[in-house]
Protein backbone atom coordinates (compact mmCIF):
# COMPACT_ATOMS: atom_id res chain seq x y z
CA UNK A 1 0.00 0.00 0.00
CA UNK A 2 2.68 2.37 0.88
CA UNK A 3 4.59 1.81 -2.26
CA UNK A 4 1.65 2.73 -4.13
CA UNK A 5 0.59 5.68 -2.43
CA UNK A 6 4.14 6.97 -2.65
CA UNK A 7 3.81 5.89 -6.71
CA UNK A 8 0.71 8.42 -6.89
CA UNK A 9 2.26 11.07 -4.89
CA UNK A 10 5.16 11.29 -7.68
CA UNK A 11 2.66 11.02 -10.30
CA UNK A 12 -0.11 13.38 -9.62
CA UNK A 13 1.66 15.73 -7.27
CA UNK A 14 5.12 15.58 -7.87
CA UNK A 15 6.57 15.22 -4.53
CA UNK A 16 8.91 12.40 -3.22
CA UNK A 17 7.97 11.71 0.04
CA UNK A 18 5.03 12.89 2.55
CA UNK A 19 4.84 15.61 5.01
CA UNK A 20 4.39 15.06 8.84
CA UNK A 21 1.23 13.55 9.33
CA UNK A 22 0.09 13.02 5.68
CA UNK A 23 1.11 9.50 5.03
CA UNK A 24 -0.80 8.24 8.33
CA UNK A 25 -4.05 10.53 7.47
CA UNK A 26 -4.72 8.97 4.00
CA UNK A 27 -3.64 5.17 5.30
CA UNK A 28 -6.60 6.33 7.98
CA UNK A 29 -8.74 6.99 5.32
CA UNK A 30 -8.51 4.45 2.95
CA UNK A 31 -9.18 2.23 5.86
CA UNK A 32 -12.43 3.73 6.35
CA UNK A 33 -12.07 5.51 9.36
CA UNK A 34 -13.81 8.60 10.35
CA UNK A 35 -10.62 11.33 10.99
CA UNK A 36 -9.75 14.31 12.58
CA UNK A 37 -6.92 15.84 11.47
CA UNK A 38 -5.24 18.64 12.73
CA UNK A 39 -2.27 20.17 10.42
CA UNK A 40 -0.69 23.39 11.09
CA UNK A 41 -0.95 26.08 7.72
CA UNK A 42 1.37 24.82 5.10
CA UNK A 43 1.33 21.50 5.89
CA UNK A 44 -0.35 20.24 2.90
CA UNK A 45 -4.25 20.14 4.42
CA UNK A 46 -5.85 19.42 0.83
CA UNK A 47 -3.42 16.24 -0.59
CA UNK A 48 -4.97 14.24 2.47
CA UNK A 49 -7.82 14.11 0.53
CA UNK A 50 -6.59 15.14 -3.08
CA UNK A 51 -4.54 11.81 -2.80
CA UNK A 52 -6.99 9.54 -1.48
CA UNK A 53 -9.17 10.58 -4.08
CA UNK A 54 -7.15 9.06 -6.82
CA UNK A 55 -6.78 5.97 -5.25
CA UNK A 56 -11.01 5.76 -3.91
CA UNK A 57 -13.62 4.80 -6.73
CA UNK A 58 -15.94 7.35 -6.44
CA UNK A 59 -16.33 10.83 -5.73
CA UNK A 60 -14.78 13.06 -2.91
CA UNK A 61 -17.38 15.79 -1.39
CA UNK A 62 -15.82 18.65 0.09
CA UNK A 63 -17.59 20.54 2.40
CA UNK A 64 -15.90 24.39 1.91
CA UNK A 65 -16.57 27.51 4.13
CA UNK A 66 -15.55 30.52 1.46
CA UNK A 67 -16.46 31.15 -2.16
CA UNK A 68 -12.70 32.45 -2.63
CA UNK A 69 -11.90 29.19 -1.01
CA UNK A 70 -13.79 26.80 -3.38
CA UNK A 71 -12.38 28.79 -6.19
CA UNK A 72 -8.44 28.58 -5.02
CA UNK A 73 -8.56 25.06 -4.40
CA UNK A 74 -10.80 24.02 -7.72
CA UNK A 75 -8.18 26.36 -9.61
CA UNK A 76 -5.20 24.23 -7.78
CA UNK A 77 -6.62 20.78 -9.09
CA UNK A 78 -7.43 22.36 -12.60
CA UNK A 79 -3.06 23.23 -13.26
CA UNK A 80 -2.57 20.03 -11.97
CA UNK A 81 -4.14 18.57 -14.61
CA UNK A 82 -7.84 17.47 -13.11
CA UNK A 83 -10.64 18.49 -15.28
CA UNK A 84 -13.38 16.54 -12.57
CA UNK A 85 -13.50 19.43 -10.57
CA UNK A 86 -16.36 21.59 -9.87
CA UNK A 87 -17.49 23.95 -7.53
CA UNK A 88 -20.99 23.97 -6.96
CA UNK A 89 -21.92 27.62 -5.53
CA UNK A 90 -23.80 31.10 -5.73
CA UNK A 91 -22.06 31.75 -9.04
CA UNK A 92 -24.19 29.59 -11.02
CA UNK A 93 -27.00 30.24 -12.51
CA UNK A 94 -30.18 27.87 -11.71
CA UNK A 95 -29.57 26.70 -15.13
CA UNK A 96 -26.30 26.11 -14.42
CA UNK A 97 -26.59 24.66 -11.15
CA UNK A 98 -29.41 21.95 -12.96
CA UNK A 99 -27.00 21.17 -15.41
CA UNK A 100 -24.54 20.04 -12.90
CA UNK A 101 -26.47 18.22 -10.97
CA UNK A 102 -27.73 16.55 -14.05
CA UNK A 103 -24.13 14.99 -14.52
CA UNK A 104 -22.56 15.93 -10.51
CA UNK A 105 -21.40 12.20 -10.11
CA UNK A 106 -19.18 12.42 -13.60
CA UNK A 107 -17.00 14.67 -11.21
CA UNK A 108 -14.50 13.72 -8.67
CA UNK A 109 -13.73 16.40 -6.58
CA UNK A 110 -17.12 18.36 -5.08
CA UNK A 111 -17.01 21.36 -3.44
CA UNK A 112 -19.98 22.98 -1.75
CA UNK A 113 -20.46 25.25 1.33
CA UNK A 114 -22.61 24.06 4.12
CA UNK A 115 -25.89 26.26 2.98
CA UNK A 116 -25.61 24.10 -0.77
CA UNK A 117 -25.29 20.88 1.27
CA UNK A 118 -28.67 21.54 3.22
CA UNK A 119 -30.52 22.67 0.18
CA UNK A 120 -33.20 19.52 -0.65
CA UNK A 121 -32.41 19.10 -4.52
CA UNK A 122 -28.58 19.13 -3.62
CA UNK A 123 -28.94 16.97 -0.76
CA UNK A 124 -31.22 14.27 -2.83
CA UNK A 125 -28.83 14.06 -5.47
CA UNK A 126 -25.74 13.60 -3.01
CA UNK A 127 -27.86 10.71 -1.42
CA UNK A 128 -28.36 9.11 -5.47
CA UNK A 129 -24.18 9.37 -6.36
CA UNK A 130 -21.67 6.93 -5.03
CA UNK A 131 -19.19 9.00 -2.66
CA UNK A 132 -16.06 7.62 -1.19
CA UNK A 133 -15.16 10.35 0.87
CA UNK A 134 -16.53 12.93 3.01
CA UNK A 135 -14.24 16.10 3.84
CA UNK A 136 -14.82 18.98 6.20
CA UNK A 137 -12.04 21.66 5.36
CA UNK A 138 -11.49 24.38 7.91
CA UNK A 139 -13.50 22.29 10.17
CA UNK A 140 -13.10 24.73 13.48
CA UNK A 141 -15.34 26.58 11.17
CA UNK A 142 -18.42 23.96 12.49
CA UNK A 143 -17.87 25.31 16.23
CA UNK A 144 -16.99 28.88 15.50
CA UNK A 145 -19.29 29.87 13.32
CA UNK A 146 -21.75 27.46 13.20
CA UNK A 147 -23.05 28.72 16.83
CA UNK A 148 -23.87 32.04 16.16
CA UNK A 149 -22.69 32.97 12.15
CA UNK A 150 -23.73 29.52 9.78
CA UNK A 151 -26.69 27.35 11.82
CA UNK A 152 -25.92 25.51 8.73
CA UNK A 153 -22.91 23.90 9.88
CA UNK A 154 -24.75 22.42 12.47
CA UNK A 155 -27.32 21.03 10.33
CA UNK A 156 -24.73 18.74 8.67
CA UNK A 157 -25.50 16.71 11.09
CA UNK A 158 -28.69 15.71 9.22
CA UNK A 159 -27.57 15.12 5.95
CA UNK A 160 -24.47 12.53 7.40
CA UNK A 161 -26.63 10.62 10.09
CA UNK A 162 -26.83 7.53 7.77
CA UNK A 163 -25.10 4.40 8.85
CA UNK A 164 -23.92 3.56 5.15
CA UNK A 165 -22.43 7.04 4.59
CA UNK A 166 -18.85 7.05 3.62
CA UNK A 167 -15.36 8.06 5.87
CA UNK A 168 -15.68 11.73 7.33
CA UNK A 169 -12.42 14.05 6.98
CA UNK A 170 -12.39 16.81 9.27
CA UNK A 171 -9.55 18.91 8.37
CA UNK A 172 -8.41 22.12 10.21
CA UNK A 173 -4.91 23.93 11.63
CA UNK A 174 -5.97 24.63 15.18
CA UNK A 175 -8.48 22.99 17.41
CA UNK A 176 -8.97 22.90 21.20
CA UNK A 177 -10.39 19.87 22.49
CA UNK A 178 -13.78 21.61 22.84
CA UNK A 179 -13.66 22.59 19.13
CA UNK A 180 -12.65 18.57 18.23
CA UNK A 181 -15.40 17.52 20.07
CA UNK A 182 -18.20 19.54 18.11
CA UNK A 183 -16.72 18.84 15.01
CA UNK A 184 -17.04 14.74 16.01
CA UNK A 185 -20.70 15.52 17.05
CA UNK A 186 -22.23 17.76 14.24
CA UNK A 187 -20.18 15.81 11.31
CA UNK A 188 -21.63 12.62 13.57
CA UNK A 189 -18.61 11.11 13.22
CA UNK A 190 -18.00 7.55 14.17
CA UNK A 191 -14.88 6.93 16.83
CA UNK A 192 -12.80 9.51 14.97
CA UNK A 193 -9.10 8.53 14.15
CA UNK A 194 -7.25 12.18 15.57
CA UNK A 195 -4.19 12.90 13.75
CA UNK A 196 -3.05 16.07 15.55
CA UNK A 197 0.56 17.54 14.39
CA UNK A 198 1.96 20.26 16.79
CA UNK A 199 0.53 23.78 16.57
CA UNK A 200 3.87 25.67 16.40
CA UNK A 201 5.20 27.27 13.81
CA UNK A 202 8.52 28.17 14.47
CA UNK A 203 9.57 30.44 11.94
CA UNK A 204 7.10 32.65 12.69
CA UNK A 205 8.17 35.30 15.33
CA UNK A 206 5.34 37.24 17.39
CA UNK A 207 5.10 40.87 18.54
CA UNK A 208 2.31 43.01 20.60
CA UNK A 209 3.15 46.70 20.59
CA UNK A 210 1.00 48.94 22.76
CA UNK A 211 0.72 52.29 20.93
CA UNK A 212 -1.31 55.58 22.02
CA UNK A 213 -3.50 56.83 19.49
CA UNK A 214 -5.31 55.32 16.31
CA UNK A 215 -3.54 57.80 14.58
CA UNK A 216 -0.15 56.33 15.76
CA UNK A 217 -1.13 53.35 15.12
CA UNK A 218 -1.52 53.86 11.39
CA UNK A 219 2.18 55.59 11.55
CA UNK A 220 3.80 52.53 13.25
CA UNK A 221 1.83 49.82 10.40
CA UNK A 222 3.20 51.72 7.71
CA UNK A 223 6.93 51.96 9.03
CA UNK A 224 6.76 48.56 9.62
CA UNK A 225 5.31 47.89 6.14
CA UNK A 226 7.90 50.01 4.51
CA UNK A 227 10.84 48.55 7.10
CA UNK A 228 9.96 45.04 6.83
CA UNK A 229 9.63 42.83 3.87
CA UNK A 230 6.34 41.85 2.49
CA UNK A 231 4.24 39.95 1.15
CA UNK A 232 2.12 40.78 3.69
CA UNK A 233 -1.84 40.78 5.14
CA UNK A 234 -2.90 43.81 7.14
CA UNK A 235 -6.02 42.72 9.36
CA UNK A 236 -8.33 45.08 10.87
CA UNK A 237 -12.17 45.04 12.04
CA UNK A 238 -14.25 46.83 9.18
CA UNK A 239 -14.99 47.46 5.99
CA UNK A 240 -14.27 50.90 6.23
CA UNK A 241 -11.06 51.06 8.09
CA UNK A 242 -9.95 48.31 4.62
CA UNK A 243 -10.80 50.83 2.23
CA UNK A 244 -9.09 53.99 4.48
CA UNK A 245 -5.85 52.00 5.42
CA UNK A 246 -5.35 51.08 1.75
CA UNK A 247 -6.37 54.80 0.20
CA UNK A 248 -3.56 55.66 2.41
CA UNK A 249 -1.08 52.90 2.56
CA UNK A 250 -1.30 53.58 -1.37
CA UNK A 251 -0.64 57.17 -1.52
CA UNK A 252 2.69 55.91 0.32
CA UNK A 253 3.91 54.03 -2.63
CA UNK A 254 2.54 50.47 -1.19
CA UNK A 255 1.02 48.17 -3.49
CA UNK A 256 -2.21 47.28 -1.63
CA UNK A 257 -5.81 46.41 -2.29
CA UNK A 258 -8.78 46.15 0.41
CA UNK A 259 -10.78 43.22 0.66
CA UNK A 260 -14.08 42.39 2.93
CA UNK A 261 -17.38 41.26 2.59
CA UNK A 262 -18.80 44.60 1.63
CA UNK A 263 -17.20 43.77 -1.90
CA UNK A 264 -18.90 41.74 -5.01
CA UNK A 265 -17.63 38.31 -5.10
CA UNK A 266 -15.64 38.76 -8.30
CA UNK A 267 -14.05 41.44 -6.82
CA UNK A 268 -12.65 40.00 -3.95
CA UNK A 269 -11.65 36.99 -6.17
CA UNK A 270 -9.98 39.44 -8.43
CA UNK A 271 -7.46 40.82 -5.78
CA UNK A 272 -7.30 37.39 -4.23
CA UNK A 273 -5.65 36.71 -7.58
CA UNK A 274 -3.96 39.78 -7.82
CA UNK A 275 -2.15 38.75 -4.52
CA UNK A 276 -1.56 35.50 -5.37
CA UNK A 277 0.07 36.49 -9.26
CA UNK A 278 2.60 39.11 -7.19
CA UNK A 279 0.76 42.07 -9.31
CA UNK A 280 0.34 43.94 -5.47
CA UNK A 281 2.57 43.27 -2.23
CA UNK A 282 -0.47 43.68 0.56
CA UNK A 283 -3.78 43.11 0.91
CA UNK A 284 -5.83 45.13 3.56
CA UNK A 285 -8.76 42.73 5.18
CA UNK A 286 -11.11 42.29 7.21
CA UNK A 287 -10.89 38.35 8.63
CA UNK A 288 -13.08 37.21 5.42
CA UNK A 289 -9.47 37.32 3.67
CA UNK A 290 -7.04 34.51 3.64
CA UNK A 291 -8.27 31.07 4.32
CA UNK A 292 -6.99 28.25 2.53
CA UNK A 293 -5.18 30.55 0.16
CA UNK A 294 -1.78 29.12 -1.19
CA UNK A 295 0.62 31.60 -1.15
CA UNK A 296 3.97 30.47 0.61
CA UNK A 297 6.27 33.60 0.25
CA UNK A 298 3.31 35.76 2.74
CA UNK A 299 6.50 37.43 5.29
CA UNK A 300 4.42 38.80 7.69
CA UNK A 301 0.90 39.19 9.23
CA UNK A 302 -0.35 42.67 10.63
CA UNK A 303 -3.18 43.08 13.08
CA UNK A 304 -4.63 46.45 14.49
CA UNK A 305 -6.63 45.30 16.84
CA UNK A 306 -7.55 42.15 18.97
CA UNK A 307 -8.71 39.39 17.53
CA UNK A 308 -12.01 37.83 18.26
CA UNK A 309 -10.42 34.63 19.60
CA UNK A 310 -7.17 32.67 20.38
CA UNK A 311 -7.78 30.16 17.38
CA UNK A 312 -9.01 33.42 14.78
CA UNK A 313 -5.83 34.69 16.35
CA UNK A 314 -3.79 31.28 15.09
CA UNK A 315 -5.59 30.95 12.35
CA UNK A 316 -4.89 34.45 10.41
CA UNK A 317 -1.31 34.57 11.50
CA UNK A 318 -0.59 31.32 10.18
CA UNK A 319 -1.00 32.58 7.27
CA UNK A 320 2.42 33.76 7.45
CA UNK A 321 5.85 31.98 6.18
CA UNK A 322 4.19 29.17 4.73
CA UNK A 323 7.70 28.19 3.00
CA UNK A 324 9.45 27.49 5.86
CA UNK A 325 11.13 30.87 5.80
CA UNK A 326 11.60 33.38 8.87
CA UNK A 327 7.95 35.77 8.70
CA UNK A 328 6.90 38.19 11.17
CA UNK A 329 3.37 38.67 13.37
CA UNK A 330 2.64 41.84 14.62
CA UNK A 331 -0.10 43.34 16.67
CA UNK A 332 -0.77 47.31 17.34
CA UNK A 333 -3.06 47.96 20.18
CA UNK A 334 -4.48 50.89 21.76
CA UNK A 335 -5.81 50.80 25.54
CA UNK A 336 -9.36 51.67 24.19
CA UNK A 337 -8.87 48.48 21.71
CA UNK A 338 -10.34 45.42 23.88
CA UNK A 339 -13.99 47.25 23.76
CA UNK A 340 -14.01 47.98 20.01
CA UNK A 341 -13.20 44.42 19.54
CA UNK A 342 -15.99 43.64 22.13
CA UNK A 343 -18.71 45.73 20.51
CA UNK A 344 -17.54 44.28 16.83
CA UNK A 345 -18.04 40.75 17.98
CA UNK A 346 -21.28 41.25 19.66
CA UNK A 347 -22.43 44.27 17.46
CA UNK A 348 -24.63 42.09 15.51
CA UNK A 349 -25.70 39.14 17.38
CA UNK A 350 -29.29 38.55 18.46
CA UNK A 351 -30.18 39.38 21.67
CA UNK A 352 -33.39 38.83 23.94
CA UNK A 353 -35.38 41.87 22.27
CA UNK A 354 -34.32 40.08 18.78
CA UNK A 355 -35.91 36.83 20.10
CA UNK A 356 -39.52 38.45 20.81
CA UNK A 357 -39.46 40.53 17.44
CA UNK A 358 -38.88 37.22 15.60
CA UNK A 359 -41.18 34.96 17.46
CA UNK A 360 -44.11 37.68 16.68
CA UNK A 361 -43.46 38.16 13.16
CA UNK A 362 -43.38 34.68 12.50
CA UNK A 363 -46.91 34.18 14.73
CA UNK A 364 -48.03 37.17 12.62
CA UNK A 365 -47.52 35.23 9.55
CA UNK A 366 -44.01 36.55 7.89
CA UNK A 367 -41.35 34.55 6.82
CA UNK A 368 -37.94 34.56 7.54
CA UNK A 369 -37.22 36.76 4.21
CA UNK A 370 -39.77 39.20 5.12
CA UNK A 371 -38.98 39.76 8.32
CA UNK A 372 -35.75 40.89 6.59
CA UNK A 373 -37.10 42.86 3.53
CA UNK A 374 -38.83 44.49 6.19
CA UNK A 375 -35.77 45.84 8.15
CA UNK A 376 -37.23 44.35 11.64
CA UNK A 377 -34.21 42.28 11.88
CA UNK A 378 -30.85 41.81 10.39
CA UNK A 379 -29.95 38.54 7.93
CA UNK A 380 -27.59 37.47 10.50
CA UNK A 381 -30.62 38.10 13.29
CA UNK A 382 -33.06 35.76 11.00
CA UNK A 383 -30.10 33.11 10.57
CA UNK A 384 -29.31 32.33 13.78
CA UNK A 385 -32.88 32.31 15.54
CA UNK A 386 -34.41 30.94 12.92
CA UNK A 387 -32.28 27.66 13.71
CA UNK A 388 -32.28 28.16 17.47
CA UNK A 389 -36.05 28.71 17.88
CA UNK A 390 -36.64 25.47 15.47
CA UNK A 391 -34.53 23.96 18.40
CA UNK A 392 -35.12 25.12 21.69
CA UNK A 393 -37.98 27.35 22.70
CA UNK A 394 -37.74 31.10 23.31
CA UNK A 395 -36.96 31.36 26.75
CA UNK A 396 -34.03 28.67 26.20
CA UNK A 397 -32.95 30.44 23.16
CA UNK A 398 -32.57 33.22 24.95
CA UNK A 399 -30.45 31.49 27.53
CA UNK A 400 -28.18 29.90 25.01
CA UNK A 401 -27.84 33.56 22.94
CA UNK A 402 -26.63 34.57 26.30
CA UNK A 403 -24.14 32.39 26.79
CA UNK A 404 -22.94 32.65 23.22
CA UNK A 405 -22.31 36.68 23.43
CA UNK A 406 -20.51 35.93 27.40
CA UNK A 407 -18.31 33.57 25.60
CA UNK A 408 -17.68 35.60 23.07
CA UNK A 409 -16.44 38.79 25.43
CA UNK A 410 -14.30 36.23 26.99
CA UNK A 411 -12.52 34.60 23.83
CA UNK A 412 -11.47 38.39 23.56
CA UNK A 413 -10.28 38.46 27.34
CA UNK A 414 -8.80 35.54 26.37
CA UNK A 415 -6.31 36.81 23.42
CA UNK A 416 -5.75 40.43 24.86
CA UNK A 417 -4.12 38.36 28.29
CA UNK A 418 -1.87 36.39 26.23
CA UNK A 419 -0.63 39.36 23.93
CA UNK A 420 -0.53 42.08 27.03
CA UNK A 421 0.52 39.74 29.92
CA UNK A 422 5.27 38.85 30.17
CA UNK A 423 4.59 35.61 29.31
CA UNK A 424 6.08 33.75 26.35
CA UNK A 425 3.31 35.01 23.45
CA UNK A 426 4.29 31.18 21.48
CA UNK A 427 4.32 28.97 24.55
CA UNK A 428 0.77 30.61 25.37
CA UNK A 429 -0.54 30.03 21.96
CA UNK A 430 0.58 26.37 21.45
CA UNK A 431 -0.45 25.39 25.63
CA UNK A 432 -3.90 27.32 24.66
CA UNK A 433 -4.51 24.46 22.48
CA UNK A 434 -3.01 21.72 24.84
CA UNK A 435 0.34 21.14 23.55
CA UNK A 436 3.96 21.71 24.77
CA UNK A 437 6.90 23.57 23.02
CA UNK A 438 10.38 21.75 23.79
CA UNK A 439 12.58 24.56 22.86
CA UNK A 440 11.77 28.21 21.81
CA UNK A 441 13.90 29.85 18.52
CA UNK A 442 16.13 32.82 18.63
CA UNK A 443 13.86 35.80 18.04
CA UNK A 444 10.93 34.11 19.71
CA UNK A 445 8.80 36.89 20.33
CA UNK A 446 8.56 40.75 21.83
CA UNK A 447 8.18 39.16 25.05
CA UNK A 448 11.62 37.12 25.00
CA UNK A 449 12.74 39.55 22.83
CA UNK A 450 12.65 40.09 19.50
CA UNK A 451 15.34 41.71 16.57
CA UNK A 452 13.55 42.85 13.86
CA UNK A 453 16.98 43.22 11.93
CA UNK A 454 18.12 39.78 12.37
CA UNK A 455 14.51 38.15 10.74
CA UNK A 456 14.75 40.80 7.82
CA UNK A 457 18.22 39.26 6.81
CA UNK A 458 16.98 35.63 7.68
CA UNK A 459 14.32 35.88 5.65
CA UNK A 460 16.16 37.24 2.79
CA UNK A 461 18.45 34.57 2.89
CA UNK A 462 15.92 31.86 3.67
CA UNK A 463 13.37 32.85 0.77
CA UNK A 464 16.33 32.43 -1.57
CA UNK A 465 17.41 28.84 -0.49
CA UNK A 466 14.29 27.64 -0.68
CA UNK A 467 13.37 28.68 -3.73
CA UNK A 468 16.53 26.57 -5.28
CA UNK A 469 15.53 23.65 -3.67
CA UNK A 470 12.00 24.05 -4.80
CA UNK A 471 13.71 24.09 -8.33
CA UNK A 472 15.71 20.93 -7.67
CA UNK A 473 12.95 18.97 -6.22
CA UNK A 474 11.01 19.94 -9.34
CA UNK A 475 14.06 18.56 -11.33
CA UNK A 476 14.51 16.00 -9.37
CA UNK A 477 10.70 14.70 -9.95
CA UNK A 478 11.41 15.13 -13.40
CA UNK A 479 14.63 13.24 -14.16
CA UNK A 480 12.28 10.48 -11.86
CA UNK A 481 9.14 10.70 -14.16
CA UNK A 482 11.28 10.22 -16.89
CA UNK A 483 13.65 7.39 -15.63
Amino acid sequence: MNNNLHNVLLEKFGYSSFRPGQLEIIESILNEEDVVAILPTGMGKSLCYQLPGYVLPHSVVIISPLLALMQDQVEQLKKMGEKRVVAFNSFLTHSEKQTLLNKLQTYKFIFLSPEMVMQEKVKEKLQSIPISLIVADEAHCISQWGYDFRPDYLRLGEWLNNSDRPPILALTATATQQVMDDIGTHLNMQNPTHHIQSLDRPNIRYAALEVNSREEKFEQIAKQIHDFTGPGILYTQSRKKADDYAQRLISKGVRIASYHAGMEQVDRIFVQQQFLNKEIDWVCATNAFGMGVHKNDVRQVIHDHFPSSVANYAQEIGRAGRDGADSLATLFYTKDDEELSIFVATNDFPDEAHVKVFDQAIRSGLHPNQIVTQSLLTETHVRILSYWLSKRTQEETIMILQKLRQQKIEQIYQIKDILKNSLCIRMQIVQFFGQEINSKPHNCCSKCGLHIDEIVESSKENSTNLKLQTWEKRLLSLFQIID
